[in-house]
C-alpha cells in the first residue's frame, strides 16, 4: 500500500461525525521551501501515547542539508512534521510507522 493510500485510511478510520469538525490533518508549505504537517491526535486511537521524535539535517546535524531534512515530534497532542521539499513522503510514512507501532500512554 503507498503512504498516500494510508493517511487517507488512517483519516478516514478517525472521521466518527465530531473529529473531523474540530481536528484532522492539515498539509502546508514553508517558505525555505518545504512542508508542514499538523496531525491532531485528540480523541484518536493515538492520543497520549508516546513518541520518539526524530530528525535529519536539523541543529548540529545541519551543515548544508539544503532541502535534505525533517523534524518529527509530538507536542499538544499533535503529530508535528516539518521537512524540505523533497520529505512530504518521508515524515507521513515515519506518523504512518508509529501509528503500527505505538507504546504504552506516556505519563
Amino acid at each position: 500500500m503507498n503512504t498516500l493510500t494510508e493517511i487517507q485510511e488512517w483519516y478516514l478510520s478517525q472521521c466518527n461525525d465530531e473529529w473531523e469538525h474540530g481536528y484532522g490533518i492539515k498539509i502546508d508549505t514553508l517558505d525555505n521551501p518545504g512542508w508542514a504537517i499538523d496531525i491532531n491526535l485528540r480523541d484518536t486511537n493515538l492520543e497520549g501515547f508516546a513518541f520518539t521524535p526524530s530528525e535529519k539535517g536539523v541543529g548540529s546535524d545541519s551543515e548544508d542539508c539544503g532541502n535534505d531534512w525533517w523534524t518529527t515530534k509530538v507536542e499538544d497532542q499533535k503529530f508535528i512534521g516539518r521537512c524540505g521539499p523533497e520529505h512530504l513522503e518521508t515524515v507521513l510514512r515515519i506518523f504512518l510507522d508509529w501509528t503500527k507501532t505505538k507504546v504504552e500512554p506516556a505519563g
